[in-house]
């Protein structure tokens, strides 16, 4: 069956990024005046925005080669060159370090940007590759360069918002971006049917945390990020290591884990015993090998104790019987 899509259908993924491309350079008008606090969120809404085209682009089936070169250089305004100017009218006062910091984290997502479009078309990446990102991706990396300003909003000038701070963190986020750090991609998580229900519970709770807390919801959520990244290097390295475990589903590759975890310790697999009738068997954990015990023989030991208690042996005690 052929899937004929229309025009207006093809327009639908299209507008939403040029939606995120308004959204993004909107914070650096918003920058200008003076409102930081909406200039933050329209990098925000940007973010969301960028995660929703791509994702209906496929469920619609209007996928194309200009909405992917769209996307790439809206991800590039909106997460690279906005969130730069954005720090540097909020703490530059024209110096000349907060310029170089801004441009070196332009540069860098656009970079990023340029090398995520190569990778796309690189066949020869093992299965597991999907699951990450290489480097921070463009959405997370404009919103990590906004944290310092989030901090400020929220509690006030610290050592967070000291000049030379922003411009050192500017350029760590920006080392992010271009490095070769796996990051988990959330495109490939797939929750199984009881986890349904407390997801949905758990988005009820973070939307209304965003509502009353917005920024520090979003503070919390950076951090939580950024230690996310130890977990997603090992958990690279593991699959890595284990091509048994790169098409297995999530339950399977489970229990690799532990049973490569028990090889690891020293341990062996425990042993399950069946029980039937007079024989006493034992099943093996891998395989169907069943290995029967060996019928026990009968010594004079047990002889003497199915006749009942045992007499005295006066001559074994040493004495005599009168």
């Amino acid at each position: 069956m052929v899937r004929v899509t229309t025009p207006g259908v093809r327009l639908l993924p299209n507008a939403i990024t040029v939606l995120a491309l308004c959204a993004g350079l909107s914070s650096v008008q918003f920058a200008l005046i003076g409102n930081y606090p909406m200039a933050i969120a329209s990098i925000g809404i940007a973010a969301v925005l960028d995660s929703l085209d791509g994702r209906i682009a496929r469920l619609l089936d209007a996928t194309s080669k200009m909405g992917q070169e769209l996307d790439s250089l809206s991800d590039g305004i909106s997460f690279g060159v906005a969130p730069a100017l954005v720090l540097y009218v909020w703490h530059a006062e024209g110096e000349r370090i907060g310029w170089v910091a801004s441009l070196i984290f332009a540069v860098c997502m656009i970079l990023r940007l340029a090398r995520f479009n190569t990778l796309i078309e690189d066949t020869e990446q093992p299965p597991y590759a999907g699951e990450f990102f290489v480097g921070v991706p463009a959405p997370a990396g404009g919103l990590l360069a906004m944290l310092p300003l989030i901090l400020e909003l929220q509690f006030g000038q610290g050592w967070w918002s000291h000049q030379y701070t922003v411009w050192v963190w500017t350029i760590a986020v920006a080392a992010l971006l271009i490095s070769r750090i796996p990051t988990l991609s959330l495109k490939t998580v797939k929750a199984p049917p009881k986890a349904i229900a407390p997801l949905l519970v758990g988005v009820g709770l973070l939307a209304a945390a965003i509502i009353q807390f917005p920024l520090v919801a979003l503070a919390i959520a950076l951090v939580l990020y950024l230690a996310h990244i130890p977990y997603s290097v090992y958990r690279q390295r593991w699959l890595a290591n284990h091509p048994e475990a790169w098409m297995a589903p999530p339950r399977e590759r489970r229990a690799i884990r532990r049973s490569s975890s028990r090889r690891r310790l020293g341990l062996r697999p425990p042993l399950r015993r069946v029980v039937a009738g007079a024989a006493q068997r034992v099943r093996l954990q891998r395989g169907e090998q069943h290995v029967a015990r060996a019928p026990r023989t009968i010594t004079d030991k047990d002889r003497d104790n199915t006749r009942g208690p045992r007499r005295r042996s006066w001559r074994r005690i040493g004495l005599r019987k009168r």
